[in-house]
């Protein structure tokens, strides 16, 4: 195919740019099979107690349309400056949810969902109607071991950005995947990426001759928006 007034010269390099993004393609298939065929892992056996909206839940309860799957997101609270370890919400997990926020309402029909912060629940669900999240069930984990247990803390980097997901039969839940990419080694200035399947303004952004950049991050606001 051409578009409108290309030059050889281009037509000649999008050819080869397509040749690898159809090899991507075909990978991202052949990873996607191989995430799918993981064996169950570890059954949760922590007695976690998350603050919810309409009262404590356990693990099982956070299945709450009675699917078999769930994914879960763990949400960042920054520390502020005085040294509260849960200080204001994290720029880049508002991001992230703002995006999920609308697949949820598709998603739901498939699995369920939870999006699990440390920060007590009414900070983190007066920033959700803040945001105008419709869709995404909020979940406090404060006052449990869930965070670190599920690696979404540690003592070096404070709370962590992590996606999970869970099965259920019955009362048991099985852990399936998480985001570990976070943890894998990256070339200098590499993002982790772990994350970027569920925050589409990044893949966006790989589209345009600037890219991602080295300086752009994820902000609340934009000058006047």
């Amino acid at each position: 195919m051409n578009w409108p007034n290309e030059s050889t010269a281009y037509r000649d390099a999008r050819e080869a740019l397509l040749q690898a993004e159809v090899e991507l393609r075909r990978r991202e298939e052949a990873v996607a099979a191989q995430r799918r065929a993981l064996p169950a892992g570890g059954e949760v056996t922590g007695d976690y107690v998350f603050d919810s909206p309409t009262g404590p839940k356990r693990i099982a309860e956070l299945f709450v349309n009675g699917k078999d799957t769930l994914y879960l997101y763990n949400f960042m609270f920054l520390p502020t400056d005085d040294g509260n370890p849960i200080g204001r919400p994290c720029p880049a997990c508002t991001s992230i949810i703002d995006a999920l926020d609308g697949a949820f309402r598709h998603l739901l029909d498939r699995m369920d969902v939870a999006v699990v912060a440390k920060a007590p629940l009414e900070q983190f669900t007066a920033w959700g109607k803040e945001r105008g999240w419709r869709f995404a069930p909020l979940y406090s984990s404060g006052g449990t071991t869930w965070n670190r247990d599920y690696h979404a803390e540690s003592d070096e980097r404070g709370q962590l950005p992590v996606a999970h997901v869970f099965t259920r039969d019955g009362e048991t839940v099985t852990h399936r995947w998480s985001s570990e990419l976070l943890w894998a080694e990256s070339e200098p200035g590499e993002h982790p990426r772990h994350v970027d399947y569920g925050w589409p303004l990044w893949k966006v952004l790989d589209l345009i001759p600037a890219g991602r950049g080295t300086d752009w991050h994820p902000q609340y606001s934009y000058g006047d928006n």
